[in-house]
């Protein structure tokens, strides 16, 4: 293991991830799958379809629902990435989880960071994934491309920050798939 998966493995491991629970949520996890390409690492994102029932068309990472079936998130994250993506879960290296995401549209996400092979042959769901795009860390670090706004609320509920990314290659990363990048991209700082 390299230096930087090492170091990641070391800082996810040290901290006690919480789970955020406003309210009732249907639990869910994601892959959030990190690979090294011409000597810098890389985020994994997907696109879903307009055929699915949440979230159409937007980016996301591999997941979804854990289902009663399912060992842990993290085996929920590893069955939908290949359900979805066709990376097998042995050629995965977890190296630990974020703090869980409570959504505005009540998911609660349980982010899995991991290390996927690349380059991989990758076969898409064609009910679930429309494409799939990698997005370089240094890019998504530097700050000058995350925004954040404030959704309005009433008076009486709590303001929730939306965070969106710039446009990359015309893809647009932006809510819990931003908000989750974000969180992952703050323990990253602590490897500098």
């Amino acid at each position: 293991m390299d230096d930087f998966t090492k170091h990641l493995q070391q800082i996810l491991l040290a901290q006690e991830p919480g789970i955020r629970t406003d309210w009732d949520a249907r639990l869910a996890a994601v892959l959030i799958p990190l690979y090294s390409y011409e000597d810098s690492w890389h985020v994994l994102f997907t696109k879903r379809t307009d055929k699915v029932e949440e979230h159409r068309g937007q980016v996301s990472f591999p997941g979804g629902i854990i289902e009663p079936d399912d060992d842990d998130s993290e085996s929920a994250a590893l069955r939908e990435t290949q359900e979805e993506i066709g990376i097998d879960p042995v050629d995965v290296k977890i190296l630990g989880r974020l703090d869980s995401l409570l959504t505005t549209t009540q998911f609660q996400i349980v982010p899995i960071v991991g290390v996927i092979p690349w380059p991989c042959e990758l076969t898409l769901n064609p009910m679930e994934v429309a494409s799939v795009f990698g997005v370089p860390l240094d890019w998504l670090s530097d700050p000058a491309h995350l925004e954040s706004h404030f959704l309005e609320a009433p008076e009486s509920s709590p303001h929730f920050p939306i965070y969106a990314f710039k446009p990359y290659q015309g893809e647009i990363i932006w809510g819990a798939t931003a908000r989750i990048t974000s969180d992952l991209l703050q323990l990253l700082a602590l490897l500098k």
